[in-house]
């Protein structure tokens, strides 16, 4: 990487993880300081954990559709606004209405599509892996610290205190994009980087892909309605003060990081992620079952303990499930359709929080802890038969190449030659765009003759 890929990378993974920080630090808090704020009631605070990703999923292919016709940092720019004003409207709210509006406005600053659009620009095809993962490694670590920040915050500072602080790393984000990230001479047309809408009814015909996004769904579905009664069952049923949570989540996260890191490993080179997905899903259901009964049926004094150790699988689960689903789908998007893959993708694990928030609030109301363990239960249950159909997926890497001039005429010429070079598994040519879409096993792949048709 060059010294400009480099600031791009790593500006851009500070942009990502400032604002998810911002999200991510109400996730541990809001279900048990939202109590003290006017007319909130299980199913309203529910819906005020989950509203973010009601409009995020709304609207994240819209923006990033938007940032191709006016421009990326215009967009990002736009969006981290809209978060701030969100973040200030809910932070200066006394009302639960006033807060769920807020959430709203805070999930309506959908960037994440123009952002990974931005740092396509910016970086060559050979090294936009290494920067894609340096983001994925900052929203991972945001998340961590902010399991970790938002109790401390919260009793320092309040709920209010929060989300100004949210507001101010929504400026501190802007200010990195104004004078920290590079501007790009022009914008490239990826479609392995943005949502082409010629690409979305080819993605949601895919059942494999189906299978994935129905499975980011439940995943996130299932860690908000979590959060909607954990944070309360740690505090009233295991009498952990609710300063001293974040104890519980650092423990988590250290422990679910070291524990997912071999397992990858061990899928990678075995060859073995369709068989370790299915144990990572089963142990959600066992970390599920064992908060179920931590809270009813143990003794009191190892209620801690119990909920402890389940807090614990069940973070391991998600983490591995949430590195390993991303990198999946890129493996199965077919040539020239990830980015629209990844906006679907996208759109499904923020749908899955926002309802997962809204639905388990109104039974956590309804029919307290029991209800949302059996509505969890049986969501997972349904995805781990989904990952029964699940193929392993191909070892494949995705590879966009700018062509020689090509004419239309041409075109199928070109086509069968590049499906003719060893190594190439999978090719979609986009003569308009002047430009071939590639999967390639890297190991067998023959680069010397592959640039006799272009350059990447």
């Amino acid at each position: 990487m060059n010294a400009l890929e480099v600031r791009t990378a790593c500006s851009l993974a500070l942009v990502f993880a400032l604002r998810m920080l911002g999200l991510f630090m109400l996730l541990p808090v809001l279900a048990i300081y939202a109590d003290q704020i006017t007319g909130a009631t299980p199913a309203l605070i529910g819906i005020a954990i989950g509203a973010y990703g009601i409009s995020q999923s709304l609207l994240q292919i819209p923006v990033g559709l938007l940032s191709d016709r006016i421009g990326r940092k215009p967009v990002i720019l736009g969006g981290l606004l809209v978060f701030l004003l969100g973040s200030l409207l809910a932070g200066s709210s006394d009302s639960i209405s006033a807060l769920i509006a807020g959430r709203f406005l805070q999930g309506s600053g959908a960037i994440a599509a123009a952002l990974t659009a931005l740092l396509a620009d910016l970086t060559r095809e050979e090294h936009r892996s290494k920067s894609m993962a340096m983001v994925g490694i900052s929203i991972g670590g945001s998340f961590c610290l902010a399991m970790v920040l938002g109790p401390l915050l919260a009793e320092s500072q309040g709920l209010s205190g929060v989300f100004h602080i949210s507001a101010l790393l929504a400026v501190l984000a802007m200010g990195l994009v104004l004078w920290m990230v590079p501007s790009p001479v022009r914008q490239k047309k990826n479609r392995e980087a943005m949502t082409a809408l010629s690409s979305l009814k080819l993605v949601l015909g895919h059942r494999q892909l189906l299978r994935l996004n129905a499975g980011v769904f439940i995943l996130h579905f299932v860690l908000i309605a979590l959060f909607v009664h954990l944070p309360v069952t740690l505090e009233d049923l295991a009498g952990l003060p609710r300063d001293e949570h974040w104890r519980v989540y650092l423990l988590a996260m250290v422990v679910s990081f070291l524990g997912m890191a071999p397992f990858m490993a061990i899928g990678e080179k075995r060859r073995m992620i369709k068989t370790l997905v299915q144990g990572a899903i089963l142990l959600l259901l066992a970390a599920q079952t064992l908060v179920w009964l931590s809270g009813f049926y143990l003794a009191v004094d190892t209620h801690l303990a119990a909920l402890v150790g389940s807090v614990l699988l069940f973070f391991v689960a998600f983490n591995y499930l949430e590195a390993t689903l991303p990198s999946l789908i890129s493996r199965i998007a077919p040539a020239g359709c990830r980015g629209a893959a990844m906006g679907a993708f996208s759109t499904c694990q923020f749908l899955g929080a926002g309802l997962g928030g809204i639905i388990s609030g109104f039974i956590y109301q309804q029919m307290g802890g029991t209800g949302i363990f059996v509505l969890v239960v049986i969501a997972t249950a349904l995805w781990w038969l989904l990952s029964v159909t699940m193929i392993n997926p191909p070892y494949v890497s995705s590879l966009v190449m700018d062509l020689h001039p090509v004419i239309p005429s041409e075109a199928c010429r070109i086509n069968d030659g590049l499906t003719t070079v060893a190594g190439v598994r999978e090719v979609a040519l986009v003569v308009e765009e002047q430009t071939a879409y590639l999967k390639v096993d890297r190991q067998q792949l023959d680069e010397q003759h592959l640039r006799q048709f272009g350059d990447w």
